[in-house]
């Protein structure tokens, strides 16, 4: 990664993301999984309206324990904040076998599955966890009330990669319903429901109103367990962090509506990590991975072309091509950078 030139003169707008944070902002982007980084740069976007504090105080800490801890995000970029918070629980377990840390007044902090991978060369089990903007309705229910609010967790191997279990309780990612009206596609089955709560095939039903569903999609596809990971995950990020939650949680695209009414600070994340000497041997605990990684894929595909992965494989093989061959950006992607740079003075986007 090239050097960032220091600042002549006082900062401009935008320039102190440019200066101050865009190396904290890089590594999880450049680090995670290639897959989603096309989508990732979309949060960016609300940086051209001045509505996030790019280079943060984190902090204060509102309550601590050996094992936990409520801190402060400032209102800052997420990409900022959740490193650092991450960081403390990380610290916390490798002092008393367990951190947990909750994180209020923060916003978009990237890629879910980044966190817990920073655990596993610390011989720890890394979780995270976000609510972002609502954009899914609850099982039985219409509108947008929940946010996708994904689950990160990861285990380290010993030979084996590591398993990385990172998933939205949504069916599907929002991006995927702009894709399809782009392409004029019809939505998968189950995917989204229209403002009534009808299910729905065309875009534009979504995109004007309706909503995503929760995992399973439907009451007898068994949405309601999608729900209650959601609600575990607004309830641990939101409502315990004391930030805002559910229908009140503010967008990170300045082309989102703010909500009304707040019941907290910012989004919220919940960060934790668990010391595996304080269950058992590390490398014990590493061979027997390894030994669940090689019995799931050894079991006999029902395709014989799709043999059985483990949790982290897609985006390894993502990441092997897009290393090779580059990472495509969609053109509304292309759009914000171009923007971005206009705002900043950095060199357009060719």
């Amino acid at each position: 990664m090239n050097a960032i030139p220091e600042p002549v003169g006082p900062p401009q707008r935008g320039e102190m993301l440019v200066h101050v944070a865009a190396a904290d902002v890089a590594h999880p982007c450049v680090t995670s999984n290639p897959i989603q980084f096309g989508e990732q740069l979309h949060a960016e976007a609300r940086l051209v309206d001045d509505l996030v504090v790019p280079a943060p105080v984190v902090g204060p800490v509102l309550r601590e324990t050996p094992s936990t801890a409520a801190i402060d995000g400032g209102n800052g970029l997420g990409l900022v904040v959740g490193p650092k918070a991450n960081e403390i629980a990380m610290k916390k377990a490798e002092a008393v076998g367990s951190g947990w840390v909750t994180v209020r007044n923060s916003n978009h902090f990237g890629i879910a599955g980044y966190y817990p991978l920073q655990a596993l060369a610390r011989d720890l089990i890394g979780f995270a966890f976000t609510n972002s903007i609502a954009l899914v309705s609850p099982a039985r229910g219409s509108g947008r009330v929940l946010g996708t609010n994904p689950i990160a967790v990861a285990f380290p191997g010993r030979d084996e990669p590591p398993v990385v279990i990172d998933l939205a309780t949504s069916v599907v990612p929002f991006g995927k319903i702009e894709i399809a009206q782009r392409l004029a596609q019809p939505l998968g089955a189950a995917w989204a429901t229209d403002r009534h709560g009808q299910p729905t095939r065309e875009p534009t039903d979504v995109i004007g109103g309706g909503a995503l569903t929760p995992l399973g999609g439907t009451e007898a596809g068994a949405a309601h367990k999608g729900y209650c990971l959601s609600a575990m995950v607004d309830l641990l990020s939101g409502v315990l962090a004391g930030a805002n939650w559910g229908p009140f949680c503010p967008p990170f695209r300045i082309d989102q509506p703010i909500p009304t009414r707040s019941v907290g600070a910012g989004l919220g994340h919940c960060f934790g990590a668990l010391q595996i000497a304080g269950f058992a041997d590390p490398d014990g605990f590493k061979r027997s991975v390894d030994e669940w990684c090689r019995t799931m894929r050894a079991v006999q595909p029902a395709d014989p072309a799709k043999p059985v992965l483990i949790p982290g494989d897609p985006e390894r093989a993502a990441e092997a091509e897009r290393r090779v061959h580059g990472i495509p950006l969609p053109p509304a992607v292309v759009a914000d950078l171009q923007t971005l740079a206009r705002l900043t003075g950095a060199s357009p986007v060719v």
